[in-house]
């Protein structure tokens, strides 16, 4: 059985304010290509389907569209669990009608896992669907009164999996979930505080293929144990990622062969790096000037407007950095000192913004400015 394993497409996100709608739906129809041309037998999405628990109206149309083309266009089924960014219950609406059609959704945790299960030339693959779990929702769903951390939750969760498929038969995981070794980025929201989240590769023994959500760095955590990352780059950390889906092939006899496939994106998330007056002139070859920019400025001197001037040649620029102007001593301004008077304020300030001394010329310009405005002041009040 060949299947693709996919997680975290977070539709409807926006980063740094620019909506990313078009990305994800130029991401989503390499998808469907994909799994036309690998003629794909189950299309899983393993958690965060969505990036806020009630979507915005373009966000449910562009998987609504998706879901359409994969499951009625190509006639390829469909196993979708909740993440901790969906909202479990909005997710799974509808899950018992969709079910005949080949729409597998599992939203919230239940006492007994939800199972898809398709058959091919050797038997029948179990999918089992092991949405986001909140230890206080599974033990509630459990009833067991001794689950108080995620790996509690996890092994409660796949060890009542593993009873929905037979002994000896193929089964799939499909959980969101952080594993502990896995590597972490900007953008992914804490499941706990303090690390309890972690859970143990070990839970998932037994499974032929474990199909991860929640990490957005691709990675695999053993050979049966996989995170197919983000859908995009959703923080400045993702920058080196290479983002792609697993395409999983399961032979009879439960053994797994994984090819990650890399997408295109429309925007890609960059770095660049010098000083204005050459970034200013253009893209290198073979670069995009519309892709998201991070820039890193090195100039030491006062700069008049670079987002504008920036802007003017790459449209997406997001941030400026300007490390030459990090002061790796604490500052008289960073110090809070409020002894300062009004011209060691501005001085501090002045060398904080330049990386400079405030120098006699601009002193006495400071002076003559202050002054005049002090002047003003007490005209106002008079």
């Amino acid at each position: 059985m060949k299947f693709i394993h996919t997680a975290d497409w977070h539709l409807g996100r926006q980063f740094h304010n620019v909506s990313l709608i078009e990305d994800q739906r130029h991401a989503l129809e390499q998808m469907v290509a994909l799994a036309r041309n690998v003629e794909a037998d189950a299309f899983v999405i393993a958690g965060d389907v969505y990036d806020r628990a009630v979507p915005n109206p373009e966000a449910v149309s562009l998987l609504d569209g998706f879901l359409g083309e994969m499951v009625r266009g190509l006639g390829v089924p469909v196993i979708m669990i909740a993440g901790n960014h969906d909202s479990a219950s909005r997710l799974g609406f509808g899950a018992e009608l969709l079910r005949p059609s080949g729409l597998h959704i599992f939203g919230p945790v239940v006492s007994k896992p939800g199972v898809a299960t398709l058959e091919d030339a050797a038997g029948p693959v179990h999918f089992v669907g092991l949405p986001y779990a909140e230890p206080a929702l599974t033990r509630e769903a459990s009833g067991e009164t001794d689950i108080h951390n995620h790996e509690q939750a996890m092994a409660w969760l796949t060890r009542a999996a593993r009873s929905q498929a037979p002994a000896g038969e193929r089964s799939v995981c499909v959980a969101h979930c952080f594993v502990a070794g896995g590597e972490e980025s900007e953008s992914e929201r804490p499941l706990s505080v303090g690390g309890a989240s972690a859970v143990p590769r070990s839970v998932f023994e037994g499974f032929a293929y474990t199909a991860l959500g929640h990490l957005h760095r691709p990675q695999r955590l053993g050979d049966r144990v996989h995170y197919s990352g983000s859908l995009l780059k959703y923080s400045f950390s993702e920058i080196p990622h290479v983002k792609s889906v697993n395409v999983v092939e399961i032979d009879g006899a439960g053994d797994v062969e994984v090819t990650a496939h890399r997408f295109e994106p429309l925007r890609d998330l960059r770095l660049i790096e010098g000083e204005l007056a050459e970034l200013v002139k253009g893209p290198a070859p073979g670069e995009s000037r519309d892709d998201f920019l991070l820039v890193r400025l090195t100039d030491r001197k006062a700069l008049l407007d670079p987002m504008g001037r920036l802007r003017a040649v790459y449209p997406n620029v997001l941030h400026i950095e300007r490390p030459a102007l990090e002061q790796a001593r604490p500052t008289a301004l960073a110090g809070g000192d409020s002894t300062l008077g009004d011209r060691e304020l501005f001085a501090a300030f002045f060398e904080e913004v330049t990386g400079e001394a405030l120098g006699a010329e601009q002193e006495k310009t400071f002076l003559e400015v202050y002054e005049d405005l002090q002047r003003r002041e007490r005209e106002a009040d008079a």
